[in-house]
């Protein structure tokens, strides 16, 4: 059975632009179709990640990105799945190819985000958790951000400075990528005096909401492997690829889920979801985490980002610090993490998050990522976390 290859990316730079989120799918699916080198004719599926934010062109983003690109009678998959959505399509697409239904699908994520934080689904369904926490515990996505750093700071003794270091780093990154939205380089002490917004998380330690778009074009690798001999370049497969849910109990609070603990009553598993999306990935792609040369993770903040150093096996718990400062994860160190600069020069365009990520990966392992090239990339690792149990990681190999 042919496995499946990454054939091309695009991105529509993040931003504020005034677009609507179909526009930003249609730049993005063209670039991806222009550095894969075929045709809008040749795509056999459209698979898209939903939006809320778009009306109901949103809640069905496959049909609208291939109605925007022309009606041509492809198969269409429209994918929900918070955060992870992108994942979600990019396994949508995968599937129909593993299953020899198509060999080329056109996967595309975009949005139009608010300005400031993200609020609660719209409708006031007083059984929506979502809504719920929103209304009764007041608990924006930076609350939340915030408990996870006072997590980090009670458990292993972390730092305010730490967590500055990780924006400072990933600034470093995103300073060298023309598609990030934040391109300055900021200093930890910088970090350091911007304001509180959920302490000890400080204004430049939360990512900022954006508009955005990534596509991918994936295919067979018996298709990819047609198209390079016409065209040289170096394949990308995507070797792995994890949606799995929590299993019960949860020991670690999730939102918009409230407060509870069932492992007062019932034995904490023996895995947490987070770290269980990663050892997924690994298993299904014969590899761990000694094999990777870089990652992307998502750090809607940067005390987050320490934590899946930790959920991906870069280090035991409590150690993320540590490899931190030995530039570990730096560009330059063993594994870079976020290389593409990560949310924190991108910001929150949810369904292309994920997408974006794989783009990254790709574009590493390519060796097409100029001054923020990870030499000798093979092997890269994609996670996320999304509400409601979603999560994924995505693993590509050269």
């Amino acid at each position: 059975m042919s496995g499946v290859a990454v054939l091309g990316v695009g991105m529509h730079p993040w931003g504020k632009f005034g677009k609507s989120f179909v526009e930003y799918g249609r730049v993005a699916a063209r670039a991806a179709l222009e550095d894969a080198g075929i045709d809008w004719t040749d795509v056999q599926m459209v698979a898209g990640a939903n939006t809320w934010r778009g009306g109901y062109p949103g809640l069905v983003s496959g049909a609208a990105f291939a109605q925007e690109l022309g009606w041509n009678g492809t198969r269409l998959s429209s994918s929900f799945a918070a955060c992870a959505s992108g994942a979600q399509a990019i396994g949508a697409a995968r599937a129909h190819i593993l299953a020899g239904l198509c060999d080329v699908a056109l996967v595309i994520g975009a949005d139009v985000a608010p300005k400031g934080f993200f609020g609660p689904f719209g409708g006031g369904d007083q059984t929506d958790p979502d809504w719920l926490r929103f209304r009764l515990l007041g608990a924006t996505n930076p609350t939340y951000f915030g408990l996870y750093a006072q997590r980090r700071i009670a458990a292993y003794g972390a730092s305010e400075r730490d967590f500055a270091m990780v924006k400072a780093k990933n600034s470093r990154a995103g300073a060298l990528n023309p598609n990030a939205r934040f391109t300055k380089v900021v200093t930890e002490d910088e970090v350091l005096a911007s304001a509180y917004v959920a302490e000890p998380l400080h204004l430049l330690d939360v990512c900022a909401t954006s508009d955005g778009a990534a596509a991918l074009v994936i295919t067979s690798e018996d298709y990819a492997r047609r198209k390079q001999l016409e065209r040289g370049g170096r394949a990308v497969r995507i070797s792995a690829l994890s949606t799995n849910s929590p299993t019960y109990p949860n020991n670690v609070i999730e939102m918009p889920n409230f407060a509870t603990d069932s492992t007062l009553a019932v034995p904490a598993p023996d895995e947490g979801f987070k770290t269980s999306l990663a050892s997924s990935a690994y298993a299904e792609a014969g590899l761990g985490p000694d094999d990777l040369n870089l990652a992307e993770v998502y750090d809607l903040s940067t005390a987050l980002e320490l934590d899946w150093y930790e959920h991906i096996g870069l280090c035991a718990e409590g150690e993320a610090e540590k490899i931190l400062h030995d530039g570990v994860t730096s560009l330059g160190g063993r594994v870079p993490v976020n290389p593409s600069g990560g949310l924190a020069s991108f910001g929150e365009a949810v369904p292309a998050q994920a997408i974006a990520q794989v783009v990254e990966l790709t574009v590493q392992l390519r060796g097409d990522a100029g001054e923020r090239q990870v030499p000798n990339a093979n092997v890269g690792m994609s996670i996320n976390q999304g509400l409601f149990g979603h999560g994924s990681a995505v693993i590509v190999t050269a």
